[in-house]
């Protein structure tokens, strides 16, 4: 079947998330990943909103975190002290899995969403991390979702507002952070994972059709692409899944 890079982005991202996770989501792309994989491969996932809902129904693909959609059926309705809490908890082991957005991700998985330029002279100044520094210093994994552009992709983000791996192996403890970090960022071109070891960004997949040289030409930094694979297209019930179950009136794909 034909599908879209939008709709391959977001079962790329919804094979990372495994049965029995619980995921911390946002608006938008995110939200569409996180009910994908909670009806092809996690059915056992639990999905919580930064406004407090914990374990919702989704019968309708929520607009925003806020939509009194993300309350219906839920296991929990709380508040932005127990959601932050239940993130930071980490009695569940490694099963709390984030899914930040940015406009700057560097080769450690940093992100940038604050502003582009000087600080205090922007030439774009953007919303800024929200609950996003959160979550990238608390849970045990992120996952990013990027457009692949070689300005999305500097050597050196115009400010650090969200922690990946700071400046490689180690880092994060130096800084007193939680053990954790990015483990993928999913663009609409491939997807990069982070070596055990250096913790730099390397290419782990790219799309059907998609050159690896293109990817790089869309980087400032290089990354390893010896690792690389062709990406598995979606199967035609994951597609019928996202179109008629997940999101049937295109509110976000």
């Amino acid at each position: 079947m034909e599908y879209t890079l939008k709709e391959l982005m977001t079962i790329m991202a919804a094979r990372e998330i495994q049965d029995g996770d619980i995921v911390f989501c946002g608006t938008g792309i995110s939200m569409v990943a996180a009910m994908a994989a909670k009806h092809i491969n996690a059915p056992n996932s639990i999905i919580f909103f930064e406004t407090g809902a914990i374990d919702s129904r989704l019968e309708e693909i929520p607009m925003a975190v806020a939509d009194p959609r993300v309350m219906f059926g839920a296991a929990s309705n709380s508040g932005l002290l127990e959601s932050f809490a239940t993130m930071q908890n980490r009695i569940s082991g490694d099963h709390v899995i984030g899914i930040l957005g940015a406009a700057q991700v560097d080769k450690y998985g940093n992100l940038n969403s604050t502003c582009i330029g000087e600080y205090l002279h922007p030439q774009i100044r953007f919303s800024g991390s929200g609950g996003a520094c959160d979550v990238a210093s608390f849970v045990p994994r992120c996952l990013i979702f990027m457009q692949h552009e070689k300005r999305k992709f500097p050597v050196k983000l115009d400010y650090l507002t969200s922690p990946g791996y700071l400046d490689g192996a180690g880092a994060r403890e130096r800084a007193g952070l939680m053990p954790g970090g990015p483990t993928a960022v999913i663009t609409n071109l491939g997807v990069m994972y982070f070596d055990d070891d250096t913790k730099e960004m390397y290419l782990a997949y790219y799309y059907p059709g998609v050159l690896s040289q293109t990817i790089l030409e869309n980087m400032e930094f290089s990354v390893d692409i010896s690792r690389a694979k062709e990406a598995e297209p979606p199967a035609e019930q994951d597609l019928k899944i996202l179109r008629e179950i997940v999101d049937p009136y295109k509110l976000i794909l």
